[in-house]
């Protein structure tokens, strides 16, 4: 995150939520002030909807919205844009938060087309799938509006004011927030229901066989490489690949550099022949690697940790946004990651210096390790799973704000800096509808070995609430001696103590005693049936996209 990380946020209170629109069916006509009152800003709802139609209904109100927000993207895109073309006027700084803004205006483009299209397509409850699909880049578009904002006020604040940008973003922030309310009322079903039988991404990937295209080279590869590292060990189906090559430093394979390999992989595809495999050997590549969004289902496989290493040191400190601070960055759809280690070696005076940025949809990484200090593993946006991963940091090293369920991993909180504490998580939902947050499961919370053996004491908290909704969910996970009494701390005074959520369930060891936890009104007791909503099975729809990536799951801990 940037820092200082500051907040553009409009306080509501949450009582719409039981407002309106829980007793008026979607389908019926109604006013735009009754509309508006169930979304989180009601005022500046009533000022951008079309006035009152007698016969408009919320999908009537909620296309209109959707619209409106993609041609709210496309004029910031082209403000951005003519911004750039100045950029011999700007610090280097202020370039590359401009370009990060860019970039995710760019997918949020993407996301309001797609989004778009479902919408002016039907005025009913969609499919459990179908709505999850449009919930979650709905939920997206406002990540990434928030990050380029986060982006502009950390690196060139008075600058970004200066030229207008603050303003627009944080009315579209608004508008944003408006069409993923509307959607969620509208369209989106009030329990989640799967359908019974597997649909078209699972039918496509558990078949069991090859492309009959492979060369038999690398069929020998693949089933090598595969059932050493990547099939589960109760099913014998195969994961289904459509290409493999090989990356090593010793000029005997395909490519010498991962980015050569990422480059070759073909675009846009949609996974039904399967994943274009990467397979890196053991080295220590020192390359940033960025997995594009036209670069789809690509599965990366390496000899293990410790054996095949990604590494880079771009730092906060050394001029770099946290966003584009990242050694690897993927945003490509249905990526798979296993047996990598991921590195940023900046440390930790060099404060935000991230290792790994996720935000590719439906991404998986297994059997993997993420090493850094502050902002080690930036999870941010849209659906992700880990699983049998080590994460090691210090200040807020796992953050972002996908929907993301970390299943049997080691968490190492490592030694801050002097005076400083370690806080594992901060979640960054801004928005009550967003489908968003961190979902802890079966893991382990063990100090690292530095921070083990300091002489000093450092404090180490489960999280802090980075932004206002922030939400994360502790379940079955062992907490060593190393977690703080209180558990969770608070960002800035009384920010986001009402709001946010953060639940503990079933965990076990000397850091998980609940006694002398701090009572904020974020802190929520629950039980098994409410813990079950952040299982793979409800929070990921996992069930839906994990079957194909071979990697093993837990569909429902509890």
């Amino acid at each position: 995150m940037a820092s200082p990380k500051l907040l553009l946020i409009i306080i509501f209170s949450t009582f719409y939520f039981l407002s309106y629109a829980d007793n008026i069916p979607p389908s019926n006509p109604a006013s735009i002030s009754n509309i508006c009152k169930s979304t989180p800003y009601p005022t500046f709802c009533r000022s951008v909807l079309p006035k009152d139609n007698s016969t408009a209904n919320v999908y009537d109100y909620g296309r209109f919205s959707v619209r409106r927000s993609l041609s709210a993207a496309r004029k910031f895109l082209s403000l951005i844009e003519k911004n750039l073309r100045h950029s011999k006027d700007l610090t280097i700084t202020a370039v590359r938060a401009l370009e990060d803004c860019r970039f995710l205006a760019g997918l949020n483009m993407d996301f309001l087309k797609t989004s778009f299209q479902t919408v002016n397509g039907t005025s009913k409850i969609l499919p459990t799938l179908e709505a999850e699909d449009v919930q979650t880049m709905l939920s997206a578009i406002l990540t990434n509006t928030q990050t380029c904002l986060d982006g502009l006020q950390a690196t060139a604040a008075t600058w970004s004011v200066r030229n207008g940008l603050s303003a627009p973003l944080a009315n579209d922030t608004r508008l944003f927030s408006v069409s993923l309310a509307l959607f969620t009322r509208g369209w989106v079903p009030k329990k989640k229901k799967l359908p019974p039988h597997p649909n078209k991404r699972q039918l496509a990937f558990t078949n069991g066989k090859l492309p009959l295209k492979m060369s038999q080279q690398n069929r020998a590869i693949y089933e090598t490489v595969s059932r050493r590292k990547l099939l589960q060990s109760d099913d014998d189906d195969q994961v289904l690949v459509n290409d493999i090559v090989i990356v090593s430093q010793d000029g005997n394979s395909n490519f010498t550099t991962i980015n050569e390999a990422v480059a070759a992989a073909p675009n846009n595809t949609d996974g039904t022949n399967g994943y274009f495999l990467i397979y890196v050997t053991a080295g220590l590549y020192e390359e940033y690697v960025s997995i594009a969004k036209n670069k789809k289902y690509l599965m990366m496989i390496g000899d293990g940790i410790n054996q095949t290493i990604i590494t880079g040191n771009h730092s906060f400190v050394d001029g770099w946004t946290t966003f584009n601070s990242s050694t690897f960055a993927v945003v490509g759809e249905g990526f798979v990651a296993v047996n990598i280690t991921f590195r940023n070696t900046a440390g930790a005076i060099k404060h935000q210096a991230v290792a790994v940025r996720n935000g590719a949809d439906l991404s998986t990484f297994y059997s993997c390790s993420f090493e850094g200090y502050q902002d080690t593993l930036y999870t941010h946006s849209l659906r992700q799973f880990y699983r049998e991963c080590d994460i090691y940091g210090t200040v807020d090293f796992v953050f972002g704000n996908a929907a993301v369920v970390f299943q049997n991993c080691n968490l190492y909180p490592r030694r801050p800096l002097d005076k400083q504490f370690n806080a594992i998580t901060a979640q960054g939902r801004t928005d009550p509808n967003q489908n968003t947050g961190i979902s802890i499961q079966r893991c382990t919370i063990r100090a690292a070995d530095d921070l083990a053996a300091s002489n000093v004491s450092f404090r180490t908290y489960l999280g802090r609430p980075w932004k206002e909704f922030s939400r994360t969910i502790y379940m079955q996970t062992y907490m060593d001696s190393s977690i703080h009494v209180d558990g969770w701390i608070a960002w800035n005074g009384d920010f986001a103590l009402n709001t946010s959520y953060y639940a503990e369930y079933n965990n076990t060891g000397p850091g998980s005693n609940m006694t002398g936890r701090v009572t904020w009104p974020a802190i929520q007791s629950i039980n098994v049936t409410e813990a079950a909503n952040f299982n793979v099975d409800k929070f990921l729809l996992g069930d839906d996209w994990l079957p194909q990536t071979g990697v093993p799951y837990t569909s429902a801990v509890l």
